[in-house]
């Protein structure tokens, strides 16, 4: 009897030590899942994607995120946009992961750069890098300057590159030859980390890797399984990204002087003065973010001098061609951009400057026409009009022109009934005298 009640004691034992032992572990904190923030970068480098990339890395240097992807797939862009981001990718105290995805996807030109930037780079299988040549914004220059630029591009470049431990001939190769890297080759060179089909193999790949940061630190990525938290755009970066596009800024800029126009020509009209003011300010907006060419400035100015002179004093059209071609050629070299894709577009600077050329002319000579019609009202309109005597001047009396009685004086007696002609007036009293073409005629 002793033993059972033994045995029913250590079993009662066990049983609590094991209740305890797992409410113990119940109570542990589970390790928190970590977490990436991810940037969708899909566009070309100017100021706005520059915000953008900066706004992310200070979120995720503040929300404890264990890196930033950002998921890059652009032509190129703005040198000093492209500083502005490298620069902030540089000082980051995340590391930055940097994946020229998905599939058909570029790090052209500027984005080469922004690459070979980050802690991690990494393509995805069918994306291409490279071509990172620098174009310049204002015109071909002369070979020293060239030379300046080209060795000012080499160094920053080489400034980095060879501290992220990648092949710094090969980086060069791309900057002075337009060399352009397949992933493949960009792996053999040395000038990425690695190859992944998609964000979750990528993490898994790079998980437990330790980098070296720009001060000569190491960490070790901890990031498999992370939660990736995508940074949406906000409404401002939205806006700011659709009307930084130079054909949506130069749409703007010319239906808003279209619309301050009418506004002048129609007075109090209001709606139409206040959105073309809105439109012209939003327009002057997104041009002052992108490189512009004076020259250009110049022959729109140049454009607007002929339409007017066309529509004032007449040129047979010669005037208003000369101005659409003005109008045409600064349109389409306003922006002196070195990617087409920050350019105005052929069709739509050549859609831009029929348009409104015509409807300029059009506009200008009703206004002109009406400015005439208004300078000649009363007595004033009424001289070189034909009247007709409708009593006996001696040498006062009245006539009727175009509809309309009016006191007249003559030179001589007129008879009743004779054709006259309108030649002055003086006041509203109009002077008229005997009109020869009709006397030619009846004799």
């Amino acid at each position: 009897m002793m033993y059972r009640i033994r045995g029913f004691a250590v079993l009662a034992g066990l049983v609590v030590l094991f209740g305890l032992a797992v409410s113990a572990r119940a109570q542990q904190p589970m390790p928190a899942q970590p977490i990436v923030d991810k940037l969708i970068l899909h566009d070309t480098i100017q100021p706005v994607t520059a915000d953008e990339v900066t706004r992310a890395l200070d979120r995720a240097n503040s929300d404890g995120a264990q890196a930033l992807l950002i998921d890059l797939d652009t032509p190129g862009g703005l040198v000093d946009s492209m500083r502005t981001m490298v620069g902030a990718i540089l000082r980051s105290h995340v590391p930055v992961i940097v994946y020229v995805a998905p599939t058909g996807s570029r790090a052209g030109s500027a984005g080469f750069f922004i690459l070979e930037s980050a802690d991690v780079a990494a393509m995805a299988p069918g994306t291409e890098a490279g071509a990172a040549h620098v174009v310049f914004e204002g015109g071909k220059p002369d070979d020293i300057e060239m030379q300046k630029v080209e060795n000012d591009a080499e160094a920053f470049m080489h400034s980095y590159v060879t501290k992220r431990g990648r092949s710094a001939d090969a980086a060069q190769e791309a900057e002075k030859s337009s060399h352009s890297y397949t992933p493949e080759e960009a792996l053999n060179q040395h000038l990425i980390d690695l190859i992944a089909n998609n964000d979750t193999d990528l993490l898994k790949a790079i998980d437990g890797r330790t980098v070296t940061r720009m001060d000569g630190s190491t960490l070790t990525l901890h990031v498999a399984g992370a939660r990736i938290d995508t940074i949406k755009p906000t409404l401002r970066d939205e806006l700011l990204g659709w009307l930084v596009n130079p054909n949506i800024a130069l749409l703007f800029l010319v239906g808003g002087a279209l619309l301050i126009y009418l506004e002048f020509n129609s007075p109090g009209t209001i709606v139409p003065g206040a959105l073309g003011t809105l439109m012209v300010l939003l327009a002057i907006f997104a041009l002052d973010l992108l490189p512009i060419r004076y020259t250009a400035v110049l022959l729109l100015i140049a454009a607007m001098v002929l339409l007017i002179l066309e529509a004032k004093f007449g040129g047979h059209g010669a005037l208003a061609i000369a101005g659409i071609v003005c109008l045409t050629f600064g349109t389409l070299t306003l922006v002196a951009a070195p990617v087409p894709e920050l350019r105005v577009n052929l069709w739509v600077s050549i859609a831009v400057s029929l348009a409104f050329g015509a409807i300029t002319v059009f506009l200008l000579r009703l206004a002109v026409r009406a400015r005439r019609r208004k300078a000649r009202i009363g007595a004033d309109a009424m001289v070189g009009s034909t009247a007709t005597a409708m009593e006996a001047l001696s040498p006062q009396g009245h006539v009727l022109v175009e509809g309309e009685i009016w006191r007249a004086v003559a030179n001589g007696p007129v008879a009743a009934g004779a054709a006259l002609r309108v030649v002055g007036h003086e006041e509203m009293v109009l002077q008229v005298e005997p009109d020869r073409q009709v006397s030619k005629s009846a004799s």
